[in-house]
Order: structure tokens, then C-alpha cells, then sequence
């Protein structure tokens, strides 16, 4: 949130003695007023995106303050304007909100009551900013080339070169990662990324497929190849011809079923159940697992040779307890998604609600952060359930890093989103903060940012 002296307050009214009152109230709160004797003024020195509100009279020459509410809903309908009404005009404060004001003030009104309304619209004003900010990341996201990595740690970006380097050559790819990490994701952006992404990908989960029905589901079979079989079916890997299959959990592959697949790598062909014809394949093959195959291999759960022949290109996914400091980030992501689904606001993250993100070990990786988030949206607004309370009881024994540890995370993460937030502007990041020019030039060279990274584009 900014600090009020870097907040603007627009005040509209033909009587000079209320604005003089009004501009001395807001200056000695820390505000920077603006004040206009009629609403044709104001309305020329508003700037897209003003980060402030509207106070104006309902009564003046000229635009009327309804007139200039209308004409400001239709410019930015998540601009809170406060209308100034006369003492006992009940029907025009109605009317004024039913239009869409923020709220309204009946003259004469004190100088703190002032303040709280304009308090509480600065705090909405920040909130649909803020949104509007990160949908549009989400919208530049939407509109790249394939699902995107959201984060800035070296790790993530280390990741992302790597899809962008593997999407480029013809290699099939071994995933390795913990549960939730976003296999899946990285999947569809190496296909989306590469050659074949106008043609299928095709996602199987070998984990929760029937033993005795993965075959038909992989290959395919002919009519009457066993009981049951009453037409011809066409599998996953001849329908994804020209495409990519992804095999996830493929450490839960039955091992007979594995001789096939190995036998699928190696030849590019495939032969349906019941069937003598060899069918040739065009496709790359991304497999997934979340424990040690070489180990696995060892052990013989799982066969030496597949093991070798899918680990032409192994790529590991990062934890997120090893990339704390984009958790934050990630929420507000996730957030979005869920607000832009279900037309709720996504609230933005206080310093108690990212202290609480920082300080849990997150065995559900990615995965359990989306989902909280998605609580938190649906729930926190409705609810008013706390961050920390949505996670009470969710792995409670889980050990969380030392407090040192958590304290550096904490800082950095404020950093990176007020840098974020003020696309790398080091005037405003050090107002935001509270902090001087050189001391914030002394924590970014600490923890490894660059203003300058945050100039150009929000995401890496």
C-alpha cells in the first residue's frame, strides 16, 4: 500500500472557503490534494489510472457532480468518488449512490470525517490498482506462446531457458519433481513452445489408468481383440500422431507394459491389440516422475533400459520451499485466476499474509499454493478467514526454516513486489518502503535485484 503523501486527492467545488478548508485538512494528513473550482477542470487533469479519488460537489455551475460521476464510471468505473451533498438532501445522496459513488459527505461535515472517507476510498482505489495490474500480467500471459513460469529466482529462471532451449529439438524429455511441482505445466510448455504445437498433446496419468486397460488406452485395439473389445479403438499414441505424449507418474507403469514402450521409443511405431499392421509415429514423449528412476532401475521396480532411453534430456523441477522468494508473486497469480473465475477481487498481500506465505514449508509445492489461494478468494472475502488460518492444521509439524532465514526471504519479497508494483521506479520503491535511496541501493545489491529488471516487463 502507499504511503498517503504519495496519494493524490482530487477536490472539485465551486466554493473557495471549502476547498481552502478541505486542500489544509488532506495536506496535514500526509494526502496531496488537487483542487479544482468546477468539474471541466478536473476532468483535464485527470491522468489514466489515478491513483487517488474524486471529492466533489453535487451542485456546482456548469457539470453538475452527477454528470461528472456518469462521465468518470464510464472513463474508469473503479474510481471512487465521494459526492458532497446539502444538509438534509436525503434524495440526492440516494441517487448519488445508487449511480455508483464511493460514498458521500452532507455539508457542513468535520475534518476527520473527511479523512475516513477519503482513508477508505484510497484503500479500494489501491485494491482495484492492484488488481488491475496483475490481470493484465495474466492477460499477457494468456496471449504468449504457451503457459509461462511465473517467478524470479535464478532457479525459475534457469528453468525457463532450459523449456525454451529442449522445445527447440527433437529429444524426448525426462521430468523429475516432487508432487505438485508443475510437471504438467512444463510439459505443455516445451510442446507449446516447439515444432508440433499445432498438433496434439496428449496427457496420461500411469498412476491412474487400470492395469489391465493401459495397453488399449496407449495402442489401441481392433474389434474382438479380447472380450469386450466390440469396435475398434484408437489410442493415445497414434492420436497424438505429429504431437507429443506426456507420460506422467511413469514410474507406476507396469514393467511388462514398459518392454512395450521401450520397444514404442526406439521404432517410432506402434502395433493395436489384436492387429499385425505396424502403424509408424511422429511424436515426442515426455515422461514425468517424482522419485529417483536410476535408483528405482536399481532396485528393479523399474527396467534399466527405459531408464536410459528416456534420459536423453532430464529436467529437474525446483521445489518451491527452494524458491521461497517468488511465493508471493505466485499467490497473487493464483489469486487472480481465481478472482478472474469467479468475478471476486483478489486481495493484495499484507506484510502479516506474506510473512505467513514465507514461514510454511509447502509440501504441496505449487500445487497447495494454488489451491490456498483459491480459498483464500473464495472464502477470505466471505468469510473473512485469514491467511494463517486457512493453513492451521495443514501440516502442522512440518519444520519451517530458521527465523533469520525466514526474516531475509521477508525482506526481499517486500522489495521485489514494491519494485514490481512501481515498475522499478527507486524514487517511489524507496517512499513505498520508508527507506533511503542508499540504503535501498545497499539491500538490492544484498539480495541479488536490479530496478532495471522491472522496467520492461513484469514477469521473466
Amino acid at each position: 500500500m502507499h504511503e498517503p503523501s504519495t496519494l493524490p486527492v482530487m477536490v472539485i467545488d465551486d466554493e473557495p472557503h471549502l476547498r481552502i478548508t478541505a486542500n489544509q485538512t488532506l495536506e496535514l494528513a500526509g494526502y496531496t490534494p488537487h483542487c479544482f473550482e468546477s468539474a471541466e477542470q478536473a476532468l483535464e487533469a485527470l491522468t489514466p489510472h489515478f491513483p487517488g479519488v474524486i471529492v466533489s460537489d453535487i451542485r456546482m455551475p456548469g457539470m453538475d457532480g452527477m454528470a461528472l460521476l456518469r462521465t468518470l464510471h464510464e472513463r474508469d468505473p473503479t474510481l471512487p468518488v465521494i459526492l458532497i451533498t446539502g444538509h438534509g438532501d436525503i434524495s440526492t445522496a440516494v441517487e448519488a449512490m445508487r449511480a455508483g459513488a464511493w460514498d458521500f459527505l452532507e455539508k457542513p461535515f468535520a475534518g476527520d470525517q473527511l479523512l475516513d472517507v477519503v482513508r477508505r476510498g484510497i484503500e479500494k482505489r489501491q485494491l482495484s490498482l492492484e488488481n488491475h495490474r496483475l490481470k493484465a500480467e495474466l492477460e499477457a500471459q494468456q496471449a504468449a506462446l504457451g503457459p509461462r513460469l511465473v517467478g524470479r529466482t535464478d532457479v525459475v529462471s534457469r528453468l525457463a531457458a532450459m523449456i525454451q532451449r529442449i522445445s527447440q529439438v527433437e529429444a524426448d524429455v525426462l521430468l523429475f519433481g516432487e508432487t505438485g511441482t508443475g510437471k504438467d505445466l512444463v510439459a505443455r510448455a516445451i510442446h507449446e513452445r516447439s515444432a508440433r504445437r499445432n498438433h496434439p498433446f496428449m496427457a496420461i496419468n500411469c498412476g491412474a489408468v487400470p492395469e489391465n486397460t493401459i495397453e488399449s488406452e496407449l495402442f489401441g485395439h481392433e474389434k474382438g481383440a479380447f472380450t469386450g473389445a466390440v469396435e475398434r479403438r484408437i489410442g493415445k499414441f497414434e492420436h497424438a500422431n505429429g504431437g507429443t505424449v506426456f507420460l506422467d507418474e511413469i514410474e507406476s507403469m507396469p514393467q511388462a507394459l514398459q518392454v512395450k514402450l521401450l520397444r514404442v521409443l526406439q521404432e517410432r511405431s506402434i502395433e493395436r491389440l489384436g492387429a499385425n499392421d505396424v502403424i509408424p509415429l511422429d511424436i515426442r514423449v515426455i515422461a514425468a516422475t517424482k522419485v529417483d528412476l536410476k535408483a528405482a532401475a536399481e532396485n528393479g521396480h523399474f527396467r534399466e533400459d527405459l531408464y536410459y532411453r528416456l534420459n536423453v534430456v532430464t529436467l529437474p523441477l525446483p521445489a518451491l520451499r527452494e524458491r521461497r522468494e517468488d511465493i508471493p508473486l505466485l499467490f497473487q497469480h493464483f489469486a487472480v485466476v481465481a478472482a478472474n473465475r469467479s468475478g471476486l477481487e483478489a486481495p493484495p498481500l499484507d506484510s502479516h499474509a506474506v510473512a505467513t506465505l514465507l514461514a510454511h514449508d509447502w509440501p504441496g509445492n505449487v500445487r497447495e499454493l494454488r489451491n490456498l489461494a483459491e480459498r483464500y478468494v473464495l472464502l477470505g472475502a466471505a468469510f473473512d478467514y485469514r491467511l494463517d488460518g486457512l493453513l492451521e492444521g495443514e501440516n502442522a509439524d512440518t519444520p519451517a526454516s530458521s527465523l533469520p532465514h525466514q526474516v531475509e526471504l521477508f525482506e526481499k519479497s517486500l522489495i521485489s513486489q514494491s519494485l514490481s508494483r512501481h515498475h522499478g521506479r527507486v524514487t517511489t520503491v524507496c517512499e513505498h518502503l520508508g527507506i533511503p535511496r542508499k540504503t535501498l541501493y545497499d539491500k538490492l545489491k544484498k539480495h541479488g535485484l536490479r530496478a532495471e529488471d522491472y522496467r520492461h516487463s513484469s514477469e521473466p
